[in-house]
């Protein structure tokens, strides 16, 4: 009798303590963080676990991967990181858990058919919303014909002397560097904004590249006019209506990016540049948005731009925010906003401004 007691209590014991692990085999979908859509297909050969991860990133396969009672490890490699990730099973639900950049990220995945597909939207690149083709043609705009006066019923952003009329964005007073009569960036203290708020404007703006400007693309000579900026207003990072500030004289970069642009969205009809040592004139003509009493999208802002004498941009409808990466969206109604010069942040020398007014229509 001793002896079947002690061989009962040893197959009790193999059976709590070597019971199979729980089913992960099949398809998983969910969303993982706040905005992007996971996937996984596994395969399990005892503890051992095999199988594919979708990310808006792409997809590729697993590795280390492990299950132990009701939690799942295993490690994926991104741009050249390896990313370890953590997932307990709960009603047939999937816990999912991994770290990246510092930063915890969550979700749950659900088990989905097996000839259900598993569709993850990729996630936008910059690159996905440039193109270098067709490019605009050359026009010599001519030699820089002098600077125009503001007239009489101009609101005058910098007459030379101050930046009083702007500001750094967290309301501190401007930073940028001011000699004879023109201000160049000061790389590092971040853009500059107006202290006032402009609707529907005619704007003039003189801006010169370093004559021994160097970089490539981007890289060089890179600033934006802000035509709105209602980052802070609308409490949404990157929110604005950009015509593009770059040298792009003998320098190639993707056409809806380089000088006279509406950011990402319309490349200028010709390139009117002069070049690096000489000053370039816009003259932009803005008419803001309007919206609906509900918020929707009335009719689009409109812009024409005029580069050293030559229409750049002809009464151009804009689609929304010019965002580096993404499509533009009018995101929420908005009134009169600020001007903003960007401190792009690229390594090349710092460009100039200068003769800046604007007449409000």
């Amino acid at each position: 009798m001793k002896n079947k007691i002690i061989l009962f209590a040893l197959l009790l014991y193999s059976l709590t303590s070597f019971s199979a692990p729980p089913d992960l085999n099949g398809r998983w979908l969910g969303r993982v963080g706040d905005e992007f859509d996971f996937g996984l297909a596994l395969k399990t050969d005892g503890s051992k676990v095999t199988g594919t991860l979708y990310t808006p990133d792409g997809e590729g396969p697993i590795s280390n991967g492990k299950i132990s009672k009701n939690t799942l490890t295993f490690s994926y490699a991104v741009n050249g990181k390896t990313i370890p990730y953590t997932g307990t099973l709960a009603d047939n639900k999937l816990e999912l858990s991994f770290a990246y950049e510092g930063e915890e990220i969550k979700g749950t995945l659900s088990r989905i058919g097996t000839d259900q597909p598993i569709r993850i939207t990729p996630r936008m690149r910059p690159q996905m919303s440039e193109y270098w083709e067709p490019v605009p043609k050359i026009v010599d705009p001519g030699p820089y014909p002098g600077m125009v006066t503001p007239p009489s019923d101009a609101v005058v952003l910098f007459d030379g002397k101050d930046l009083s009329k702007w500001k750094s964005r967290d309301g501190s007073g401007a930073k940028w560097k001011i000699e004879d009569g023109s201000f160049t960036v000061v790389k590092g203290t971040g853009d500059i904004t107006t202290q006032q708020k402009f609707g529907d404007y005619q704007l003039h703006i003189e801006w010169k590249i370093p004559v021994d400007i160097q970089g490539q693309s981007q890289a060089r000579g890179n600033s934006g006019i802000f035509l709105q900026d209602l980052s802070d207003d609308l409490k949404i990072p990157g929110y604005w209506y950009e015509v593009q500030v770059l040298d792009n004289y003998n320098s190639a970069t993707y056409v809806n990016g380089q000088a006279g642009s509406i950011y990402k969205q319309n490349p200028p009809l010709v390139n009117a540049m002069r070049k690096p040592g000489e000053w370039n004139v816009y003259d932009i003509t803005y008419t803001e948005p309007r919206f609906n009493e509900n918020g929707t999208l009335f009719s689009p802002a409109r812009v024409t731009v005029i580069h050293n004498g030559i229409v750049v941009q002809n009464n151009f409808a804009i689609r929304g925010h010019t965002a580096y990466i993404g499509h533009p969206y009018y995101y929420k109604a908005h009134g009169k906003g600020p001007i903003s010069l960007q401190d792009h942040g690229d390594p090349s020398k710092a460009i100039s401004f200068r003769n800046i007014w604007l007449r409000e229509l």
